[in-house]
């Protein structure tokens, strides 16, 4: 597989709650990284609910003089029970502008690692921020403008989707994914007016979202509720949209 970087326009549609569902529910190893500039860790203030403390994190890797692929693997941490890593984000929103010259090495870092088969999920929280990973949406496999459907939030996406378009033969990819098909407008309706296309959507489902957003108990049928399914229906549209891509570029260059 390979990185795929989450973030959104503007207000709260989910991107943190996104990353890890598809993290915790990846097939394979997988790396997720708090690469949100705004401070703070969602991961640890929320899904642990603060009972994991910070060790080490992004500030850590920025300020590593040693080889970032050794700094990386000595700060990921393993979440118990699953094949999932996570690097946690800044402590406060004023450490992010000292991590504008990480993200390009970085962005190298983390490419490096599918051969190991690992794959990576990025939480690159808002567009336009004081240190927003830029680097790392630019080098992402597949990036993904996570919003929802509502008229505020898509004229919020559509001011920013210029920042995620991609060239017609691009190796790297775009996208939407979308929070509340239909509440109101539809996929087809988001990617008409958003103008790039909608990778998958999820079910809009407060509860099983609480599971990862703030650690709370599972609701009865968790594991096969709308939440988990829509989650399973994701990975893999984002799977075959990456495949797709990589077999049309293989197919087209000379041989």
């Amino acid at each position: 597989m390979a990185v795929i970087a989450l973030a959104s326009a503007s207000g709260s549609p989910g991107v943190t709650t996104t990353a890890l569902g598809l993290a915790l529910l990846w097939p394979r190893p997988v790396l997720l990284v708090e690469a949100d500039p705004t401070g703070g860790s969602g991961l640890l203030a929320g899904y642990f609910r603060g009972t994991t403390t910070y060790a080490a994190g992004m500030i850590e890797l920025a300020l590593t003089s040693s080889n970032l692929a050794d700094a990386l693997s000595e700060v990921a941490q393993p979440i118990a029970g699953t094949q999932v890593s996570y690097v946690a984000g800044t402590r406060s929103h004023t450490q992010a502008g000292a991590l504008r010259d990480l993200w390009p090495l970085l962005a190298v870092a983390l490419a490096e690692l599918e051969p190991t088969g690992q794959d990576v999920i990025i939480d690159a929280g808002r567009l336009g921020l004081v240190g927003s990973p830029g680097d790392l949406l630019d080098a992402a496999d597949l990036a993904l403008l996570v919003t929802r459907t509502h008229l505020p939030a898509l004229s919020a996406a559509r001011s920013r989707a210029d920042a995620l378009r991609r060239p017609p033969l691009d190796w790297h990819q775009s996208g939407v994914l979308l929070v509340g098909d239909g509440q109101p407008y539809s996929a087809r309706e988001v990617a008409t007016v958003v103008d790039l296309p909608v990778i998958a959507s999820l079910a809009e489902d407060p509860e099983s979202a609480a599971v990862f957003s703030r650690g709370a108990k599972p609701p009865r049928r968790f594991e096969t509720g709308a939440l988990s399914r829509s989650l399973q229906a994701a990975i893999a549209a984002i799977h075959s949209t990456i495949v797709r891509r990589r077999s049309e570029l293989l197919e087209g260059a000379p041989s």
